[in-house]
């Protein structure tokens, strides 16, 4: 049996991952692409985007209280699949209609493969270990995607990009049809949260806490991250530089979830949730307010680094507070509800009223995400240390 500790099943895991969270990569040049090659407007390519992750959001919505129930290799082989398809499919499609219609259906294909992924993490034996591993495998991705992708682009146009998702699609669901894992934890981990009657107890106030202030996160991240390139242009800053800097960003995304799992004992959850909001806020404006190549570059480098850091703790928190993978089924859905309202959101502020009012919103949206964040309790994050003391 191939199971979550397994060299396999890992690989599995960490190429599903990355697979099913290419938007947090691929988000800026995603944007870019519908603006530079398609000549949509901001709203237009937010709202493709925003197409994507809902579908996302749908379909983890959808399977996550079902996730104990699912065939779950081959939800994730069919999801993967039906992914690729839909994007060779815009590839090939240069209208907006029928564009829209393939980023939503393989937005819902994806988010099933990655709704299953992180629902079989979450009932792995250390699951914010484990999280941060494939989170690692995401910042050595992304080193990959950008030195590829921005050349791809420039001499053979934006559908190039949707047929470099297809590939990565593909790719996962070869890998997970040949060595899915199993779910650990047996039994008891499965049935929890489930009373004598067979149906699921809803989840309590406080993983719901949990699950809006990472959704607030995610909403931050997506709004910033879908107009980091278009400010950079509309600054006047070279274009040269600006590539420069999303491929040093891909290198200084190798280290946040390898950190994170480094100090898993050594930090509360609690205190680096409450934190990581208030840091996307700063540098949410530092990227939309400064004039300079070196603050706004600086700022760029290090705004995915905070979300990634950030929701490692969270997965490992939310995990051990609701061990049936049912919550963590649902982190697309928790992300990519954020996600899904950040580029249209962007795109309708910038077009409105500047790149500036970013900042304004991410500073407020930051306030919710504390709030919720302050929520969770002090006694369930000390016992949390304890069991992996």
């Amino acid at each position: 049996m191939i199971t979550t500790d397994s060299l396999r099943g890992r690989m599995a895991l960490m190429v599903a991952h990355c697979a099913g969270m290419v938007d947090l990569v691929a988000l800026p040049l995603w944007v870019g692409a519908l603006m530079g090659h398609y000549h949509l407007d901001p709203q237009q390519a937010g709202g493709l985007a925003t197409l994507f992750l809902l579908g996302a959001v749908l379909a983890s919505t959808v399977l996550a209280p079902r996730f104990n129930r699912l065939p779950r290799r081959s939800v994730v082989v069919a999801g993967f699949s039906l992914a690729a398809l839909a994007f060779l499919g815009v590839s090939m499609r240069t209208d907006f209609a029928s564009m829209a219609v393939l980023h939503a259906l393989g937005g819902v294909a994806a988010g099933a493969g990655l709704s299953v992924t992180h629902g079989t993490i979450a009932r792995s034996v250390n699951p914010h270990r484990l999280f941060a591993i494939v989170g690692t495998a995401l910042g050595v991705f992304s080193v990959g995607f950008f030195a590829v992708v921005p050349p791809l682009l420039a001499s053979h146009g934006g559908g190039a990009m949707f047929q470099v998702f297809a590939g990565v699609m593909g790719f996962a669901a070869l890998t997970s049809l040949l060595a899915f894992p199993q779910a650990e934890g047996g039994a008891a981990q499965a049935a929890a949260g489930t009373p004598a009657g067979g149906r699921p107890e809803p989840l309590s106030r406080v993983v719901w806490f949990g699950i809006v202030g990472i959704a607030c996160m995610g909403l931050v991240q997506a709004m910033t991250f879908s107009f980091v390139e278009r400010v950079g242009h509309a600054r006047g800053f070279e274009v040269a530089a600006i590539a420069s800097m999303f491929v040093a960003l891909s290198i200084v995304n190798l280290f946040p979830t390898a950190l994170a799992g480094l100090l898993e004992r050594r930090l509360q959850a609690r205190s680096v949730m409450l934190v990581g909001p208030a840091l996307q806020a700063l540098l949410t404006a530092g990227i939309m307010l400064s004039m300079g190549f070196n603050t706004y570059a600086a700022a760029a480098l290090f705004l995915p680094a905070v979300m990634l850091f950030t929701h490692n703790f969270a997965f490992g928190l939310l995990a051990r507070i609701e061990p049936s993978g049912r919550a963590l089924a649902a982190t697309p859905a928790m992300l990519m509800t954020g996600g899904a309202i950040g580029p249209v959101l962007g795109g309708t502020l910038v077009k409105t009223f500047g790149y500036g009012s970013l900042a304004v919103a991410a500073a407020i949206i930051a306030a919710l995400a504390i709030l919720c964040f302050t929520r969770l309790p002090a006694q369930a994050l000390l016992a949390t240390r304890r069991q992996f003391a």
